[in-house]
């Protein structure tokens, strides 16, 4: 799963002060002072999962008075990092922050070194970011209705761009042309950035882009905005009205979520999801993923659980229908 990419310089600036704060309303950590944990981020730094990661990890490591580093360990669509964590120790001291792959690589993939069910414990979500329908501005539909009835009238005509075979704007295009029966060509780039540029200059016609990177284009006028692809509205983008509200049942999003290995102990799972919830709910943190568009949650396991369940059957559906294989 390819991982949207952000200043993480500018969005971590200042991040010392707002840690710098001594944290209240968290009980002693399970583990001893001086010790150091460590989160698995399975892609490169600069990433969205290696910013609310870093973001986390601070907190975290603020509040119970340790050390937790992040670990970068890309490749594979996020495989690699999933899989060290899979196999290590399961004593709370090894976390991962993990994106879609979690429910879609599995299906992507011809074999996987973990089972992404049996081998890991879900802990908390972290956040939702939402993805934005954006296509080329001088195209002839200014609403998701009149874009349904331009691509039924002219099918295989437009293209979509994604970030890569089998990322969340990749699928999110599928799922559109499942619920809609319409049908467009997929244009694969190696992320966002050039799809982008490609759309401004009409060489595709659209993406389900990440609203991060999109939004500001939009706002300069180099492309237009149709509709956010979660079932309710961004508070970041609130003039987008829900793909939904045209094509019931069209809810996707970028998800970004902690696990554990299993037979962590449950008591130290929920005290990770305590603090990540508290956490959460610190202005200044709130703050920092508003950059992202982040949605901040820090549900239950369980909630964590039957959310990757739904997602996976969604996902999984989809991909053998389709056939797509990860690259």
């Amino acid at each position: 799963m390819t991982d949207f990419r952000i200043d993480r310089r500018a969005l971590l600036g200042g991040l010392g002060a707002t840690m710098a704060v001594p944290a209240t309303g968290f009980a002693q950590a399970p583990w001893p002072q001086g010790r150091t944990l460590k989160l698995v981020v399975p892609f490169p730094p600069a990433g969205a999962t290696d910013v609310l990661g870093r973001l986390v990890a601070d907190k975290l490591g603020q509040a119970w008075g340790i050390n937790l580093v992040v670990e970068n360990r890309a490749g594979a669509g996020g495989n690699i990092g999933t899989d060290v964590v899979a196999k290590a120790e399961p004593n709370g001291e090894t976390l991962l922050i993990v994106s879609v792959g979690m429910a879609t690589n599995q299906y992507l993939y011809a074999r996987l070194n973990y089972d992404p069910v049996k081998d890991l414990a879900p802990v908390t979500m972290v956040a939702l970011v939402p993805n934005l329908l954006v296509v080329n501005k001088d195209l002839p539909f200014n609403s998701v209705a009149e874009l349904v009835a331009y691509a039924k009238a002219n099918p295989g005509k437009l293209t979509y761009g994604s970030s890569g075979v089998g990322t969340s704007v990749h699928l999110s295009g599928e799922y559109f042309q499942k619920l809609t029966g319409t049908k467009m060509v997929h244009v694969p780039y190696r992320g966002t950035a050039q799809a982008t540029q490609d759309l401004i200059g009409g060489r595709i016609d659209l993406i389900f882009d990440n609203i991060t990177q999109a939004l500001p284009h939009v706002r300069a006028g180099s492309i237009r905005g149709l509709g956010i692809t979660t079932a309710r509205r961004s508070a970041t983008a609130p003039e987008f009205a829900p793909i939904a509200e045209t094509v019931p049942g069209f809810d996707v999003s970028s998800w970004f979520a902690l696990f554990a290995p299993a037979r962590t102990p449950q008591a130290i799972i929920d005290k990770i999801q305590a603090d990540t919830k508290a956490g959460l709910a610190d202005p200044g943190l709130r703050a920092k993923m508003d950059l992202l568009a982040a949605e901040p949650v820090g549900g239950t396991p369980a909630e964590l659980g039957a959310f990757l369940q739904t997602e996976m059957k969604k996902w999984g559906d989809l991909i053998k229908e389709i056939g797509v294989k990860a690259e």
